[in-house]
């Protein structure tokens, strides 16, 4: 626990002080129904008059008397001369109880001819047949929908009382730019207020994003009293820790008072829960994640207590694909992928860090590691809450192990066939330990053995008794990658980026220094890991690196030169029970030996499709 927060207060306390001090806002606003779309009716919305207003015909035809057609049969017909033409939609004249279907009758001179009888109020929609003068339309409480509006008009509601709650939204931050900037050296875009907004305007309220603050507290002052001035919650990104830049909790304090400073939770540990003018105001953390944490957490229970419509997520049991471990005292909420495989659940936690927005962008559920517990070992089933539809959870793809950026490809085409594949890149080594525990569909892998061949020997090794099915995606260039054409007789002389153990990546640079007699202590960097082969890029591009090995079409992404050392073969293992019985692992093999998939790799360059498409398999 940070000695920042001596006095950190627990999740459910902060909830406590902060639904005591703002029970409920209870303001209403008429609107027109025009502009109603997602906002939340304050009371039961009741029809001003019925629909139909009278009695309508549902078909072309005549309106009758049912008395007068009476004993009509194919062999005796009878003619009907008291009717009257109607249309689907016409009024039905009053003392006619009943059409009939124009096709049902032959016209002569004398009227219509019918060969059966009707009955009453056949083919008729009568008054209030939708919904009678009174009638309750749509009930308080409810976000209104395209449907509602639609049925709003079409019984005279011309407006709408719903509930009004005005939130403000001031992104703070020296180094914070705008949307549309590109960003230089220690600048980053303003995005956490976007996000927040977009969550927000989903449940109902009205929500005002302010321009960016700098870090001047009277400009931060004079934004907050303004915002204060005219809506109900407002939410400040940022500044809500004890830098020396740091000033929300201060300038909060100055205008009114600061209840709550540092909750109990990780992410997102310094947010602040203060009063204005008897107005809700909240410190938000700049982490993304943390941010989205509170917004989860904290703002959306806020919202649901003033009777807007907040997401409800559904909870289930999975099975934990690695440990996961946190601090007494503090509630950890940690973002995950799940997948289904089989019946179970399986749950793959994605990085922990705060400030990193893909894991929230890469997850479909989170975990909470409540604060009376270190953590849940590897293989613990766990409670997950969803944050997408089960049904999509459902389609979710789990693939783990070495990382090819043509992965990311694959995924992309695999959702045009509803297919929702998630990666996490954790080296062949690993992603073949996963498939054997069972906590991935696929394993990516590129294992060299000593007779030459790829991923065989290692899966009869690790894996000895299962049927197992590999697809190669390609045979594709490994090399040096460097800004200077650099290769690899130069490693022991410029600084290196290397890739994680168990990578196949990294088992081919051991093999090859090995070949040539060269110490890992001899290079610069060897101890330095990144987990993608996009990674080792960055690396050389920021600087940080002369030099790495990684795949050609890697380089090729970020305009590096590339120097080759060998070519080896990417495959996808997977279980010969999936391979056989899985529909979507089916139209994934389908997409691999595709035309159009080949094109991609040809496009992407540094592979070759001899081999790919090609399956083999072990028993």
């Amino acid at each position: 626990m940070s000695d920042r927060y001596l006095h950190l207060t627990s999740l459910p306390d902060a909830l406590k002080l902060l639904r005591d001090k703002f029970p409920a806002i209870r303001k209403i606003e008429k609107i027109p129904v025009s502009d109603s779309i997602g906002r939340v009716t304050a009371h039961a919305i009741h029809a001003p008059l019925s629909y139909p207003a009278g009695h309508l015909s549902a078909m072309d035809g005549i309106a009758v008397k049912t008395n007068d057609t009476h004993g009509a049969t194919d062999q005796h017909p009878v003619i009907i001369q008291d009717f009257i033409r109607v249309n689907t939609g016409n009024l039905v004249p009053y003392g006619y109880d009943a059409v009939i279907m124009i096709e049902d009758t032959e016209e002569d001179e004398e009227g219509f001819l019918i060969r059966k009888p009707a009955y009453p109020w056949q083919h008729i929609r009568p008054v209030g047949e939708d919904i009678a003068q009174g009638e309750m339309v749509i009930p308080g409480g409810h976000a209104i929908r395209s449907c509602d509006v639609g049925a709003m008009a079409s019984y005279g509601i011309t407006v709408v009382d719903v509930l009004s709650l005005r939130v403000a939204l001031i992104p703070t931050g020296s180094e914070i730019v705008p949307l549309g900037t590109t960003p230089g050296p220690g600048q980053v875009i303003e995005s956490n207020m976007l996000m927040v907004a977009a969550e927000i305007q989903k449940t109902g309220a009205f929500v005002t994003l302010y321009p960016i603050v700098p870090d001047e507290p009277n400009l931060i002052s004079s934004a907050i009293q303004n915002a204060v001035e005219t809506h109900d919650l407002v939410l400040i990104s940022a500044g809500s820790s004890k830098g020396t830049k740091d000033y929300t909790n201060s300038i909060i304090a100055d205008l009114g008072s600061v209840f709550v400073h540092g909750v109990a939770i990780k992410p997102a540990k310094p947010v602040i829960l203060g009063e204005i003018s008897e107005k809700p105001i909240i410190g938000m953390p700049g982490y993304p994640v943390a941010c989205h944490t509170i917004l989860r957490e904290i703002v959306n229970p806020f919202l649901s207590w003033q009777g807007l419509c907040t997401e409800e997520y559904h909870k289930i049991s999975a099975r934990l694909a690695g440990p996961l471990f946190s601090d007494i005292g503090v509630d950890e909420f940690v973002l995950v992928t799940i997948g289904k495989i089989g019946e179970q659940w399986i749950a793959l936690p994605l990085s922990r860090g705060s400030g990193v927005q893909m894991s929230m962008v890469r997850s479909n559920g989170y975990i909470c590691i409540p604060s009376s517990s270190e953590g849940f070992e590897s293989g613990s089933i766990v409670d997950v809450f969803v944050t997408t539809s089960i049904s999509e959870a459902e389609k979710t793809i789990l693939i783990t192990g070495s990382h090819d950026p043509v992965i990311d490809y694959l995924a992309d085409q695999l959702r045009d066939f509803g297919i929702f594949p998630a990666s996490v890149h954790v080296g062949s080594m690993g992603g073949l330990l996963a498939l054997k525990r069972g906590d991935c569909h696929l394993a990516p892998m590129h294992l060299l053995s000593d007779d030459g061949d790829y991923n065989i020997s290692y899966l009869k090794r690790y894996m000895l008794g299962e049927e197992l099915v590999l697809i190669c995606v390609a045979e594709r260039e490994q090399g040096i990658i460097s800004k200077q054409n650099l290769s690899f007789n130069d490693i022991t002389k410029y600084r290196f980026i290397n890739r994680q153990k168990g990578s196949g990546t990294r088992m081919l640079l051991d093999y090859l220094l090995k070949e040539k007699g060269i110490l890992p202590d001899d290079i610069d960097g060897y101890t330095r890991e990144v987990t993608t082969h996009l990674a080792v890029c960055l690396g050389i591009m920021s600087g940080d690196a002369d030099m790495g090995m990684a795949v050609h079409s890697a380089a090729k992404a970020y305009g590096l030169s590339f120097v080759p050392v060998g070519t080896e073969r990417y495959e996808i293992v997977m279980k010969a029970e999936s391979y056989d019985h899985d529909v979507r692992i089916q139209q994934i093999i389908a997409t691999i030996q595709s035309p159009s998939f080949k094109s991609l790799l040809d496009r992407l360059g540094g592979y070759q499709t001899k081999e790919t498409g090609v399956i083999r398999r072990i028993t």
